[in-house]
């Protein structure tokens, strides 16, 4: 059976003499209690779970407080609009994040707090549907591209997203109107002409150059062991001739290396303004004859075809426009009239196709060996 024994209190005297005047001291020795269950969970359970539930307490007290200080500090941060309101507001969520991680029961939490908490918790159904998701983002994502489109078409025009065969029907219709009225370059380079489409002209004119054929160009002189002198005179005459001779071992004029050089490069013509496309008379019948390599006769092909295709462009509109009949039309009209009949016959697409192939040949050059 369980024995029942109560603690003894055990009276020591620091003196044993009963007559001792000094003072006695009562120590009471601890000793450990064996007591019946009823007994021991009525009496000892008290004295251990007090401490813990006001410990606890307190703690989710705090946290509470803690919750509902930075609901309003988050509030306070939405209706701020000063850039430091939302710094210190920052600062403070970040401290006291970590405190909502921990577990509260719904009896413990009121229904103030409950809304409170609502800013702090995310609803994992919309994150787990891609299509809500994505039927959120692609608004905000078309007005992104939209205004990211303007913003450069505004402040860097040549770089602006149009239709490349949209360009070049822009040119011819710009080449069109000089043949006629040969000031019509020189007032879109000058800015004589601010009309919308005479600067959609000359976007169109920029975007040829800057990016169809100058980079392409650079591309085949960086990769290239071409001599000034050489480029210079193939940048001057717009037309060239590539004759295959008998082979010889000598120094090529271009790369001024020894090779076993088998083609003539014959270049004529006038030399002629970049922007204007008005040609100088001056020493016309002018042609220079160098014998180069096989590698170097390709890339002078490739490199001439590119350079001096904008000019034969607009020659080859002069022409049509001199072989043209028609006397006492106003310009406008008769620009359109002869537009309209070489985009039906299919002559713009032509040449279009020429310049891309002129592209690819230059994209697709091999470095020397």
């Amino acid at each position: 059976g369980k024995r029942k024994r109560s603690s003894t209190s055990v009276l020591y005297d620091s003196d044993e003499s009963e007559d001792s005047d000094i003072l006695v001291r009562k120590v009471f020795a601890k000793r450990h209690c064996i007591m019946d269950e009823d007994e021991s969970s009525e009496e000892q359970q008290p004295d251990k779970t007090c401490p813990t539930e006001n410990v606890s307490t307190t703690r989710k007290q705090n946290v509470l407080a803690k919750l509902k200080e930075l609901a309003k500090q988050r509030a306070t941060r939405r209706s701020c609009s000063s850039e430091d309101c939302e710094d210190s507001n920052g600062e403070a969520e970040i401290e006291e994040e970590p405190l909502c991680h921990l577990s509260l029961t719904p009896t413990e939490v009121s229904e103030t707090d409950s809304d409170s908490m609502k800013d702090f918790i995310v609803e994992e159904d919309d994150d787990d549907n891609p299509e809500h998701v994505k039927s959120e983002n692609q608004p905000q994502q078309k007005e992104l591209n939209t205004s990211n489109s303007e913003l450069l078409a505004y402040y860097v025009p040549h770089l602006s997203r149009c239709d490349h065969y949209v360009h070049f029907k822009r040119i011819v219709r710009a080449f069109l109107i000089n043949a006629i009225d040969d000031t019509f370059l020189s007032s879109l380079y000058d800015g004589t002409r601010q009309k919308k489409y005479a600067q959609d002209m000359l976007l169109s004119l920029h975007y040829l150059d800057d990016r169809f054929i100058q980079p392409r160009l650079e591309n085949l002189i960086s990769r290239s062991r071409w001599k000034d002198r050489y480029k210079e005179r193939v940048d001057c005459y717009p037309d060239v001739r590539i004759i295959l001779k008998n082979p010889k071992n000598i120094s090529c004029q271009a790369c001024e290396l020894n090779r076993y050089c088998k083609f003539n490069v014959l270049l004529s013509g006038k030399l002629y303004n970049s922007r204007t496309l008005e040609a100088d008379d001056f020493m016309s019948d002018d042609k220079q004859v160098l014998k180069v390599g096989v590698v170097c006769a390709n890339r002078t092909r490739v490199y001439h075809n590119l350079k001096h295709f904008k000019y034969k462009l607009y020659v080859d509109c002069s022409s049509i426009t001199e072989l043209d009949g028609v006397e006492d039309e106003p310009v406008k009209d008769t620009v359109e009239r002869l537009f309209s009949q070489l985009e039906d016959s299919g002559w713009i697409q032509k040449r279009y196709n020429d310049l891309e192939g002129y592209m690819n040949d230059a994209d697709s050059f091999q470095e020397e060996k």
